[in-house]
């Protein structure tokens, strides 16, 4: 399994916004997509900075989203991000929720 992080600074008192466009363009973005697993967002409590959290079935899955998809996605957060979203791509090592264990090294 793999996690896209997305990093961004959010415009001043867009919090509210940027929730909603989560909830009624950009999960329903990503429920459509192949491989697509989970979203997990945290925004800070004063609302200047978010990171979301992906989780994908394979890095090919990730990378095909992010070539794909993100690049509309991205042009929807410009309304409540600024500059541009700093994106990683990791692998999973450990999740208690998807019950994903570290791979013993050879």
């Amino acid at each position: 399994m793999f996690g896209r992080i997305v990093s961004m600074r959010l415009k001043p008192n867009t919090q509210a916004e940027f929730t909603q466009t989560l909830e009624r363009e950009i999960i329903p973005t990503l429920r459509k997509q192949q491989g697509f697993k989970d979203e997990i967002v945290f925004v800070v409590p004063n609302g200047t900075e978010a990171v979301a959290i992906s989780l994908w079935d394979s890095k090919e899955s990730a990378d095909a989203y992010n070539r794909a998809t993100y690049p509309e996605v991205q042009k929807t957060l410009t309304k409540v991000a600024e500059g541009t979203p700093e994106v990683r791509t990791l692998e999973v090592a450990y999740s208690t929720f998807h019950k994903i264990a570290a791979r013993v090294a050879a």
